[in-house]
């Protein structure tokens, strides 16, 4: 389980096709840190550590992997947010992220507030994809707060360190975020496709 609290950024540097799956090599602080078999988010997909090197960790991407979220799209060179597993003691910052991508969604707009920048993003709704006004949603690993969420579009305001300590001073209009719905609008969202209001109970 993760938090949607960034750690530190890594760099693409090397990318190996093997059958449909992807083996990524990435740069970063914390690769020497890791361990093998170790989950670790990236743009808010959960990885296994398969190698480590010098201050470089490698994943593998499986293909339904590679579909639903955006790491398909990185090149050498490109950023990723990431995230170590959660500590059972430790503190949630954020709100509860599982690494488990949804889908992606499109960046409309962005627009610098001078002090604070805000994001506009589109995605493909369902019943279970449920965001509510100051709700939690995880874009690309991150946790932030839902604003005016109508019909399939919702914007997020990020805040100077967040713009400067994740890949979203990368991020233009037109490309592709990772997105994370809120699990336990999830379940509630099951429960009444299962149950609705027949007053039965689990």
């Amino acid at each position: 389980m993760f938090t949607g609290i960034i750690e530190t950024m890594g760099t693409l540097v090397a990318t190996q096709h093997e059958g449909s799956n992807v083996h990524l090599t990435f740069e970063s602080a914390v690769s020497n840190l890791l361990k093998i078999d170790q989950s670790l988010c990236h743009n808010g997909v959960c990885l296994t550590v398969v190698a480590i090197g010098t201050h470089q960790h490698t994943v593998t991407a499986v293909e339904e992997t590679l579909k639903r979220s955006n790491l398909g799209a990185l090149q050498i060179g490109s950023l990723v947010n990431l995230e170590r597993a959660m500590l059972p003691s430790a503190r949630l910052d954020g709100h509860i992220v599982q690494g488990h991508v949804d889908g992606v969604g499109t960046c409309l707009a962005v627009e610098d507030l001078d002090g604070s920048w805000y994001y506009q993003f589109e995605y493909q709704a369902n019943a279970e994809h449920i965001l509510v006004d100051k709700g939690s949603i995880c874009i690309n690993g991150v946790s932030l707060t839902v604003v005016e969420p109508i019909d399939n579009v919702f914007s997020v305001a990020i805040i100077p360190y967040t713009y400067q300590h994740t890949n979203f001073n990368r991020l233009k209009v037109g490309e592709k975020v990772n997105l994370e719905f809120d699990v336990i609008g999830k379940y509630i969202a099951k429960y009444m496709s299962v149950y609705g209001n027949s007053g039965q109970h689990v």
